[in-house]
């Protein structure tokens, strides 16, 4: 015999006879091919070696105790057919009054079941512990309500739609299309992506210049290496502003220098004495702060970047939820050449996706492409190919239309829950994207306490000190996240709270 467990005939492990109550000799075991799983078998019979060299008077239980590990551990599992006794002695090199005496052993504690004829296979009494996977993905704090930002509402997602349209694509793809794909994406995705941007963004987009990525953070990451590569070491960063850019940046060797805003958008002064050549910048929405930027701050970023020949990288995350106007439309269709632009989906169909899109300035767009190339080989592409056919037949404006409604009546709804239950509340920014400022009357500071009380009342919230660099004092300010909510959630989640800052100023 060999390790793979191939029978040569004996009764007690016939090849050919049928286990009792176990799988037919056709079947394959899993784990194996053949009818006993012989990959199976040949990683457990290697952890039987060691007991064959055991003292002489201790080898019976020494193989007994590793074939019974072998068992419980799941090395062997229920349904694997062993070698006979013969087999199994000569491969080990011990009597076959030895093997012959484990099995029945282990027979009688249930680890193995036999029948005369019929051979001896693993028994399905024993139920392995198998380590679970860790899943390391964000995760709800268990509150019973909470209004952090950033979350869409992911049961908005167009299942229906997006299945019918993934089972167009398969239909359709060619063969040679699930090789290796350009590794700035498709261009039929490229091309729909193009033309959605210039039509609802008013970007310049050249379907030669947009790349596609998993998400706004991969594109981030691009431009650091990309920066990087021509001798940039640091960039600028809003602040406050989204507490990921800093490591993102880092793991291309950048560093971030925080900037302050004023009420127009990013401050020019503390830009131009900062030395800094390009600067990450939110402009049609800042998060958090929930500003647009002004017609004449965005000239004076762009006059900037072409002082210094530096790069302005502009984050359009939310950039099509606006809900008293039409949006603002992107920074980067002033000056396509200072300006690199990059979105997703994530807001508007689901993060779990990992599908964005970065158009790159014509000077770093060779650069940007070659990391790409070397970092992921490009991105899925039936995943590439059923976004592409979604914009194509309007599916994604569908989509975006359903969001915006259900996220402006969110955002009411919070508004004037808000007025109902804090008085005195001034809510901040432009009504568009998926959070707002709430900053308080001060009656209902201290902050550190008002947060204790939230957490204590099972409503999580977050102050707006967690996406500052330089912390400014003040009172209670919170960035509240609506669009994950019902209405009447978010009215229970602010009634919720409201009654216990009442209670706790009360004790």
């Amino acid at each position: 015999m060999t390790p793979s467990g191939t029978s040569r005939g004996e009764p007690d492990g016939a090849a050919g006879a049928p286990a009792p109550g176990g799988p037919a000799p056709a079947a394959a075991a899993p784990g194996g091919p053949g009818p006993a799983g012989p990959a199976r078998w040949t990683a457990a019979w290697e952890l039987l070696l060691p007991a064959a060299s055991a003292p002489a008077r201790a080898r019976g239980r020494a193989l007994q105790a590793a074939l019974r590990e072998a068992v419980r551990t799941g090395r062997l599992a229920p349904g694997t057919r062993l070698p006979s006794s013969r087999e199994l002695a000569v491969d080990l090199g011990v009597s076959r009054g030895l093997v012959t005496e484990t099995y029945e052993q282990l027979t009688a504690e249930g680890y193995l079941r036999s029948d005369r004829g019929a051979g001896t296979w693993v028994g399905d009494a024993v139920r392995a512990g198998r380590p679970a996977a860790r899943d390391l993905a964000p995760r709800p704090t268990g509150a019973g309500t909470d209004f952090l930002p950033g979350t869409p509402d992911l049961s908005l997602f167009p299942r229906a739609a997006w299945a019918a349209t993934q089972r167009g694509v398969l239909a359709e793809l060619p063969h040679h299309a699930l090789g290796y794909p350009d590794p700035r994406g498709l261009p039929r995705l490229r091309t729909a992506v193009a033309e959605l941007l210039v039509r609802r963004r008013g970007v310049v987009a050249d379907p030669e210049r947009v790349v596609v990525v998993s998400g706004v953070a991969q594109a981030m990451t691009l431009l650091g290496f990309a920066l990087h590569a021509r001798g940039m070491r640091a960039v600028g960063v809003e602040d406050p502003g989204s507490p990921e850019h800093g490591a993102l940046y880092a793991s291309a060797a950048v560093g971030t220098v925080p900037l302050p805003l004023d009420g127009e958008g990013l401050a020019m002064g503390p830009l131009r004495e900062s030395g800094v050549r390009a600067v990450v910048t939110t402009p049609a929405h800042q998060f958090p702060s929930g500003i647009a930027y002004t017609a004449r701050r965005r000239a004076e970023l762009l006059d900037w970047a072409r002082s210094v020949e530096g790069l302005v990288i502009e984050d359009d995350y939310d950039g099509d939820f606006r809900y008293d106007r039409a949006p603002v439309g992107a920074l980067q269709g002033l000056d396509p050449e200072r300006v690199a632009y990059t979105g997703s989906v994530s807001k508007s169909l689901a993060p779990g996706l990992r599908l964005g899109w970065l158009l790159v300035p014509a000077s770093l767009a060779a650069e940007v492409v070659a990391r790409k190339r070397t970092m992921d080989l490009g991105n899925p592409v039936v995943d590439q190919a059923l976004l592409a056919r979604f914009v194509e037949r309007g599916d994604y404006d569908r989509q975006l239309r359903r969001c915006r409604r259900a996220y402006r009546e969110r955002r009411d709804a919070l508004v004037a829950a808000l007025a109902e239950y804090f008085p005195g509340t001034e809510v901040s920014g432009i009504a568009a994207g998926l959070h707002v400022i709430a900053a308080l009357p001060e009656r209902y500071g201290p902050p550190d306490e008002f947060l204790l009380r939230a957490t204590a009342a099972g409503v999580a919230v977050r102050p707006l000190t967690d996406y500052e660099r330089a912390v400014r004092a003040g009172g209670v300010r919170l960035v509240l996240g609506y669009a994950h909510r019902s209405p009447a959630r978010i009215r229970e989640g602010v009634r919720l709270l409201a009654e216990a800052v009442r209670a706790g100023a009360a004790g």
